[in-house]
């Protein structure tokens, strides 16, 4: 007999509004139902909705959530739409602080299908916990709109707010790969809503299993700036994801030029940080290596002492065996005569990001036999 587990679909790692460095601006609800879409990146009979209330200070109160598949932009596929209720009951208050989880219900999907959560928020919200640049748009509307198939007259936000998971039931081997890391995971550079970041790419040629995308743009490994640092969020962003088998890494740029130039050796030691907790849970760990930015045309970095700290990082990154494997995905969207700028053709314009022909180059460049080899 084939034994069901829950596994993870799909992962939205969100920030605290309250921090000073920001991508976005936080926003707060009052008498407004929100609509987001989100991509489950493997198949499942029933399915589970996670969100959050983890950084306020207040109480949040759900008057009502629905999810169905999406149609097109903020409608949905009506004889799909499904109440979501929790422990039971249709409406609920969440505690200050506090995560939270649907009951289950029977809405089966398929790897690539797209579900929109409606969700009313009857009373104000104070600011919320939010993903600044998901490349995923979202909408907001006035009253409870959240039974209604189509929209007019809605806000689109460009931001994603307390949703941090979609899990799904399943009977299939399927090992999930945790995609942990910063913007290069998130998507910031690739065309909101067309599902063309490195990690939608890298699902496209899994065979076995999905990958799950927990990049926080801005994120860094060691220390706090947007978000907490890669090795402060391992246990709840990666060891909690249920089904994970492998985790697949992606940091270091914002470790250098974001709030001054962590020092090689201090971002080495992270790096080190990182496989040993891996390890010690039993899990493969792949890494990247550093990206190039040295054509960033935003004010304020530290783009000279990182470009020179990056080169030595990443020698060591190509010459290390800490990691189960390392992909060279700087070689793969760097240009061919310093290095140190993202080419042309896979440059999203702001010298920092890539297009959704960068992000699937950097795809291009994982060894898929040596990522599953151990899944």
């Amino acid at each position: 007999m084939t034994t069901q587990r829950w596994v993870a679909g799909f992962r939205a790692p969100l920030v605290n509004p309250a921090e000073d460095f920001r991508l976005a601006e936080p926003r707060a609800f009052a008498g407004e139902t929100l609509r987001q879409i989100a991509r489950v990146a493997g198949a499942g009979s029933r399915l589970r909705v996670r969100l959050t209330n983890r950084y306020s200070a207040q109480e949040l109160v759900i008057g009502g959530a629905r999810i169905a598949l999406a149609e097109s932009g903020s409608e949905i596929v009506a004889e799909t739409d499904t109440v979501l209720r929790f422990a039971g009951a249709e409406q609920v208050r969440v505690p200050a602080g506090a995560d939270l989880i649907s009951d289950p219900i029977a809405l089966p999907v398929a790897a690539g299908d797209e579900l929109t959560l409606s969700l009313y928020l009857p009373e104000q919200t104070g600011f919320a916990a939010f993903a600044h640049l998901p490349a995923q748009p979202g909408w907001i509307a006035t009253g409870d709109r959240t039974a209604e198939a189509a929209w007019s007259h809605a806000e689109e936000t460009g931001s994603r707010f307390f949703l941090t998971g979609i899990d799904v039931l399943t009977e299939a081997e399927a090992p999930v790969l945790v995609a942990f890391g910063d913007s290069w995971f998130e998507g910031v550079g690739s065309t909101p809503g067309a599902n063309r970041r490195s990690v939608d790419w890298l699902n496209a040629q899994l065979s076995t299993g999905w990958a799950v995308n927990q990049g926080i743009g801005g994120n860094r490994l060691v220390t706090d700036v947007v978000g907490e640092h890669g090795l402060a969020r391992f246990e709840r962003d990666v060891l909690a994801v249920p089904g994970v088998a492998g985790v697949w890494a992606n940091f270091g740029i914002n470790d250098l030029i974001v709030g001054g130039t962590t020092p090689a050796a201090e971002l080495v030691a992270g790096y080190v940080e990182l496989a040993r907790l891996a390890h010690a849970a039993g899990l493969p760990i792949y890494a990247n290596t550093v990206g190039p930015f040295a054509g960033v045309i935003y004010p304020g970095l530290n783009v000279a002492e990182g470009v020179r700290v990056r080169r030595e990082v990443n020698e060591w990154l190509r010459t290390t065996d800490v990691f189960d494997a390392v992909f060279d995905i700087a070689a793969a969207v760097q240009d061919s005569e310093t290095g140190d700028f993202i080419r042309a053709e896979f440059d999203s314009g702001d010298g920092l990001h890539l297009n959704d022909d960068g992000h699937r180059a950097m795809a291009g460049a994982v060894d898929i036999n040596a990522l599953t080899a151990h899944l």
